[in-house]
């Protein structure tokens, strides 16, 4: 049985496209597409699919239940060149296979993030892990003097003391967190749409959401069913509350709703009116 191929992302591979001022993000390899995951799912359901008739609508039908095994079955391994900073952030993600380049055995390039002075904001007031607004032009010149001047002093630093015979896994322990390190990341399809949806957001740092920002145009040319499903059930959805709920039942009872003019299918729609028990005609 040969491998399923996806043209697109074939012409993807070993392709680097940049991120931040030294990384990359590579496409090493990929398993399955959009119709590994339908089959899985047939499989799955057996004689229950036969009622849904389209892919497409089989991926929506998934996707909106929360039912992901399938979605597991397709898989991606990526190369990264990142800044420590974000690659610490990153590995919160802790379904994924990683194997990271090591200073213990090699010698890390003297390669560090400096953002560009318009990302230096000021510290948030009401969320303390971000940024907000920006600084003055003169105040943002004088912190990215700093983070300069602490790189290349580190960095020569680390190169003295490799020279004069310290063990290269103590001499690195002076480098600053935005050195750039790389790694090569396999994860599955499911677990991919989890980290994008939280990377994505806007609560994300900015430099990790770059990163999640270019993986999205990859996944885009990989699975481009599930992405739009990703997008409409995940991505652009909302979770509300019981108390939400119940005010929006209250509220739609009195609606007159043009279902249709929203161009959600009949399963949609029903389930609708089912969870938010609308009394309107059925389907």
């Amino acid at each position: 049985m040969s491998r399923v191929c996806v043209e697109a992302m074939d012409n993807l591979l070993d392709k680097s496209f940049p991120v931040l001022d030294h990384g990359f993000v590579r496409v090493v390899d990929y398993m399955g597409n959009d119709t590994s995951i339908v089959q899985a799912a047939r499989v799955s359901y057996g004689s229950g699919t036969k009622q849904i008739n389209k892919d497409k609508a089989l991926i929506n039908f998934l996707m909106r239940h929360q039912h992901t095994s399938p979605f597991e079955m397709c898989e991606i391994k990526l190369h990264v060149k990142l800044p420590i900073f974000v690659a610490r952030q990153w590995v919160r993600h802790r379904t994924a296979n990683v194997n990271e380049y090591s200073a213990r055995y090699s010698v890390l390039d003297n390669e560090f993030f400096v953002p560009e002075p318009n990302d230096i904001g000021k510290q948030a007031s009401s969320n303390l892990q971000c940024r907000e607004g920006s600084m003055s032009a003169e105040k943002a010149s004088w912190a990215l003097d700093i983070i300069n001047e602490d790189a290349k002093r580190s960095y020569e630093s680390y190169q003295k003391m490799l020279d004069n015979g310290v063990p290269r896994e103590l001499a690195r322990i002076g480098l600053g967190l935005n050195f750039y390190t790389q790694w090569y990341w396999k994860i599955d399809l499911h677990n991919l749409l989890r980290f994008l949806r939280l990377r994505l957001g806007q609560g994300a740092q900015s430099e990790i959401r770059n990163y999640a920002n270019v993986i999205t145009n990859i996944v885009k040319k990989w699975v481009p069913m599930t992405y739009d499903a990703f997008e409409n059930y995940q991505l652009q959805s909302v979770t509300i509350s019981a108390k939400e709920l119940c005010l929006l039942r209250d509220l739609l009872k009195n609606k007159n709703i043009d279902f249709e003019k929203l161009g959600m299918s009949t399963g949609e729609i029903n389930e609708f009116k089912k969870r938010f028990e609308i009394n309107v005609p059925a389907l």
